[in-house]
């Protein structure tokens, strides 16, 4: 048997690529294409590849003005005609609010050797630009947190610290983006779960009593208004010198509709997986204790349920307008209980009866709420053999509303996600 040896090129590395643009929905997701080492390019990482491919894909849509359609695309006609297929603007316009809610995750320090752990990694008046949300017109207010109700051992040090910083709220102050989106308009932007108390609290899934409900929303109704008891507890404790979510959102959302009253005014709240479940908490209290007619609506990202058909029931009659962006793989989606169906009617025989009885007895009988956004990791090549976790990460969903056509062409769809993923050589 005869060996060759063939002479090995010398490696040249590649020229550092220049800068690319910003996103023109302002969907930033900071992330490095490659880091060099010792004078070599690593080659990114399939999932860093799909995050950049996912933000390079807002180049090919241009910037549109949503001035005369906000309304539309904030639920005024519950999105009729504007989901399947999706609406170019009203992708914009997720995509956009999705960055905000990535700027919550940017900004929160989870590092537990850190002495600021749980709080945020920067001040207000460069939040969003440090966290990659570059030229928004938006400037943040308010920072919140969330404290659990659940007492902690004292030997659990930082591990079980009960109040955490989990977002803020802006407002819009850039006169050009006024002109552009119509409005002025305030967001509420909220993380998921990250920290320990907060996921004990995801734990304590029974439905209880909503307390403040608008007693005029009650007439009618055979059930009260019910809602997770981990969220309501998230949502609602404090402690002596952290004061709770529902008080800083009432707090600062009163003093900034006093202070833009004379023009117009949207309140938009978002946010992804834990925090999807308290916006529609924090959309349908602000209803209540706000006395002003002001247009809500939340978009949310991967949410799991959050209460029962007469705390949906209650909310539409406020007119609070909920979109869900849902992914069909997400299983957080489909929890926590049950499901129960919206008619009355469901179960006539026996046994379904019985069951039905079973789950409202034991506080476990969920209903969806607001419209669904419906995607699927299954249409997108570069997704369809991740793990569970990576079916509920944000940028997964970001991905997805980037690259979703419509229902009827899933063909469609993964074509242009095959074509905006594909990797130059760099030979």
């Amino acid at each position: 048997m005869r060996l060759g040896i063939k002479p090995v090129q010398p490696f040249t590395p590649m020229a550092k690529p220049p800068p690319e643009p910003l996103c023109q929905w302002r969907c930033a997701i900071p992330m490095k294409t490659a880091q060099r080492t010792s004078g070599y390019t690593r080659v990114p990482t399939k999932w860093e590849r799909l995050v950049i491919d996912s933000r390079e894909g807002c180049h090919t849509r241009s910037l549109s003005r949503v001035n005369k359609r906000w309304k539309e695309y904030h639920g005024s006609k519950d999105w009729e005609g504007l989901l399947d297929p999706l609406d170019d603007g009203l992708r914009g316009e997720i995509m956009r609010y999705g960055s905000f809610v990535e700027a919550a995750y940017q900004c929160f320090d989870s590092d537990l050797s850190s002495p600021t752990y749980a709080t945020c990694h920067y001040v207000k008046n460069s939040m969003l630009e440090r966290a990659g949300v570059n030229g928004s017109g938006y400037r943040v207010t308010k920072n919140l947190h969330a404290t659990s109700s659940i007492q902690m051992p004292q030997w659990m040090g930082k591990i079980g610290v009960r109040s955490s910083w989990i977002g803020y709220v802006a407002v819009c102050e850039d006169e050009n983006e006024i002109s552009r989106l119509g409005r002025r308009d305030i967001v509420i932007s909220l993380r998921g779960t990250a920290t320990c108390s907060e996921w004990l609290e995801n734990l304590r899934a029974t439905l209880t009593s909503c307390p403040f409900d608008n007693a005029d929303d009650m007439e009618g109704q055979q059930d009260n208004p019910m809602v997770e008891t981990g969220v309501l507890s998230l949502y609602t404790s404090s402690t002596t010198i952290c004061p709770s979510l529902q008080q800083s959102l009432q707090h600062e959302i009163l003093r900034l509709v006093k202070k833009y009253n004379n023009e117009p005014l949207s309140v938009t709240i978002t946010g992804h997986s834990l925090g999807a479940s308290l916006a529609i908490l924090a959309a349908y209290d602000i209803k209540n204790a706000i006395k002003h007619n002001l247009h809500l609506s939340v978009i949310s990202f991967g949410g799991p349920r959050v209460g029962n058909r007469s705390f949906r029931h209650n909310l539409e009659r406020q007119g609070t307008k909920i979109l869900r962006i849902v992914n069909s793989d997400d299983l957080v989606t489909k929890v926590p209980g049950f499901f129960v169906e919206d008619h009355n009617d469901v179960a006539q025989d026996k046994k379904g009866h019985w069951m039905q009885k079973h789950v409202r007895d034991n506080q476990w009988g969920y209903a969806n709420i607001g419209h669904e956004l419906r995607l699927s990791s299954r249409t997108s090549l570069k997704l369809n053999s991740m793990n569970v976790a990576t079916c509920h990460d944000l940028k997964t969903y970001l991905h997805l509303v980037n690259g979703f056509v419509s229902s009827t062409c899933p063909a469609s769809a993964r074509m242009m996600l095959e074509k905006a993923t594909t990797v130059p050589s760099t030979q």
